[in-house]
């Protein structure tokens, strides 16, 4: 199901990149429908206005619709780390899946290969991996509570929050925490599931000294400071 080099896209919905933007970002999604060649067809659809870079089925199966070099149209309004445009900034991977299931091995399998390909061709590291939800936390949910992003963390093709001290839940210094790793400057309501679907998924409730640990934790060794943040 992979595009041979060279080939023409196969989605037209596309630009160049602005203001000499290039890749710093991976965006994984899921595709939120029935099946694979339902979301290939909306993401070729001139008329739906939406595109990734490459798309994964269900059995494994990559296909590339726009080059890489390009700027799809996966990500829409967000941000990350004070930055918005993340269209110009970013690789849009989409993943085949209505959200409600797990993720297949195969498909597991294959964006591991995938990312790890990606990740070299554009020197994106580790802390450049990032949930649609991320960067979007008041729209979008993908690619869910369901996603294994701690696999994709034990192969360096992720980040995952280490051991460290549990500072004591301030509402206000959680959120701090969680700008310096990168989300965006929102309200602790919209930023705050976002990180739990990502690094807690199921807890619900205020802050506690575990979700203080994990964000220290993220902003020291991954913040946009370069890991020059310490708590306190």
């Amino acid at each position: 199901m992979t595009r041979a080099a060279g080939a023409a896209p196969a989605s037209p919905n596309f630009g160049p990149r602005r203001d000499g933007a290039r890749p710093e970002l991976i965006v994984l999604h899921y595709t939120g429908m029935d099946s694979c060649a339902a979301a290939r067809a909306r993401l070729c659809d001139p008329a739906a206005e939406v595109s990734c870079h490459w798309l994964i089925a269900e059995d494994g199966g990559v296909e590339a619709l726009v080059p890489e070099e390009m700027r799809a149209w996966h990500a829409g309004a967000g941000s990350w780390r004070g930055q918005g445009d993340v269209n110009s900034r970013s690789i849009g991977i989409e993943i085949a899946n209505p959200g409600d299931r797990p993720f297949p091995e195969a498909q597991m399998a294959a964006l591991e290969a995938l990312l790890a390909g990606v990740m070299a061709r554009w020197s994106i590291p580790a802390e450049g991996v990032i949930a649609h939800s991320d960067m979007a936390p008041e729209r979008k949910i993908d690619p869910g509570p369901r996603f294994d992003w701690h696999r994709l963390a034990r192969q360096g093709l992720s980040v995952w929050p280490g051991e460290g001290p549990a500072p004591a839940p301030d509402a206000a210094a959680f959120r701090a925490l969680l700008l310096a790793f990168g989300y965006p400057d929102l309200p602790l309501a919209a930023i705050l599931p976002a990180f739990r679907m990502r690094f807690r998924p199921g807890f619900a409730g205020p802050p506690d000294t575990r979700d203080m640990a994990i964000a220290a934790d993220l902003a020291a060794r991954f913040g946009e400071d370069g890991g020059a943040w310490r708590a306190g």
